[in-house]
């Protein structure tokens, strides 16, 4: 008899990690795409913009990249109701789906030199649907991967959303650093670049196939009593309003985080380059390593949380990221020296692992089962793309304008507004929706 529960306590942890890796894979391919704009930026900036200084060049990137953190909350919205609706697993199909569309649109538009204003107007609406898939993405995976872990570890798998999300970036890192080895710089800027987006838009077909094989989460399951009966309240705007205090939590623990996250991963590329004046390829290798890094260390703090509970690690992200914000970007504004700044971007990575590791699980404990998609990913979204969107707009533009610095006190005071709400919530885990199965909202 105890064998018995032994090979089926097996056969059903096996299940829960193979939906697990299924979910993350795509997961993963969908921030490949996203990601892949912000590694290439450098090289097709000028190809989508009338010729001018580089800052100018990167300023007009940021804001189209910008612009498609703008349909983050269109797509938490659409998709976060459409999979409380309509499941989990067909949901994640849908915004695979609209990822490869919007990269296959990048890898065949022609540059300004030949149709003129349409180039960026094409760029534009490639991000729009990027945006929308994106946005869709975070709530519904998030919200999947929370519901299939087992109990007593859905730290240690929802943290697998920021590995494939930041595993994602450094595949696309991997394939520049391949294509700088392999082209020559000029053929990067020509169409060596393109190569990055088709790779994406193929990636996102398989997955297309890859999710059909997922399991329906449990929690859905008894939600809906695997009927396909009238979704009812479920998924909707007014049901998610029952819930403001859990509204707020989420756009009060996103906000630093979201902000501390863009400015250390996707604008510390930039940063490095135009104002360390770091040499391009040294700074992907700087970012390549301190990224790996940082995947490696998801999981550990994931499983962490699972023992200390969530709250210590949010804090730790709080005041360290408050404190130590300005001095590291200060250092590594003024230094040339590829080891010291590989340390400072680890150094500010390992501060925001303690957000980045709890994220998904934090927020997916907050809201019972017929809103969860939508109550994790709309709020989320809505917060992502009014500061996570915009960091690295405020970052050029003030670095154009001459006052560069204020920058660092932005992000530490994005951080500092974060750490109050989590000096004064609950601890999540020990009051989770996750654990009470189907509820009524």
């Amino acid at each position: 008899m105890t064998t018995r529960i032994a090979e089926a306590s097996s056969a059903s942890e096996k299940r829960v990690i193979g939906n697990v890796l299924r979910g993350s894979i795509g997961n993963l391919i969908e921030w490949y795409d996203w990601y892949a704009y912000a590694a290439f930026t450098t090289y097709f900036a000028r190809s989508f913009f009338p010729k001018g200084d580089t800052t100018a060049q990167f300023l007009n990137s940021a804001a189209i990249f910008a612009v498609g953190f703008l349909m983050r909350p269109i797509g938490g919205w659409l998709l976060g109701r459409f999979a409380d609706r309509f499941g989990r697993r067909t949901a994640l199909v849908l915004s695979v789906t609209l990822m490869a569309a919007g990269s296959l649109v990048i890898t065949f538009t022609p540059g300004y030199a030949t149709i003129g204003v349409a180039a960026p107007i094409l760029l534009v609406l490639a991000r729009l649907l990027q945006g929308l898939s994106v946005g869709g993405e975070y709530s519904t995976s998030a919200t999947y991967l929370s519901e299939v872990a087992s109990p007593g570890k859905r730290g240690f798998y929802s943290s697998f959303q920021y590995v494939t999300l930041t595993a994602g970036q450094l595949l696309a890192l991997a394939l520049q650093i391949v294509l700088q080895q392999l082209l020559t710089e000029e053929q990067m800027y020509s169409w060596g670049w393109r190569i990055a987006f088709a790779v994406g838009a193929l990636g996102a077909v398989l997955v297309m196939y890859l999710r059909r094989g997922m399991d329906e989460s449990a929690s859905y399951r008894a939600e809906t009593g695997g009927e396909a009966k009238t979704p009812g309240e479920r998924g909707t705007i007014r049901a998610l309003l029952r819930h403001p205090k859990e509204i707020a939590l989420v756009v009060g623990l996103t906000l630093g985080g979201t902000v501390a996250f863009y400015t250390y991963t996707t604008y510390m590329q930039k940063f490095m380059e135009n104002t360390a004046h770091i040499p391009k390829t040294t700074v992907t290798w700087i970012n390549f390593a301190a990224l790996l890094v940082f995947v490696i260390l998801q999981p550990i703090a994931g499983r962490i949380s699972d023992r200390i509970g969530r709250r210590p690690m949010l804090l730790f992200f709080g005041i360290a990221g408050t404190l130590l914000t300005v001095p590291l970007m200060t250092t590594m504004a003024k230094t040339s020296q590829p080891v010291l700044a590989f340390l400072l971007m680890l150094s500010a990575l390992v501060i925001v692992t303690g957000y980045t590791s709890i994220n998904a699980i934090v927020k997916a404990e907050l809201f019972p089962t017929r809103i969860r998609a939508l109550g994790v990913g709309l709020p989320y979204a809505l917060t992502v793309a009014i500061f996570g969107g915009t960091a690295e707009l405020i970052a050029q533009w003030l670095k154009k304008i001459g006052h560069e610095p204020l920058f660092f006190w932005y992000v530490a005071g994005c951080i500092l507004v974060s750490l109050i709400v989590y000096g004064t919530m609950r601890e999540t885990s020990k009051s989770s929706e996750l654990e009470k199965g189907s509820s009524v909202s």
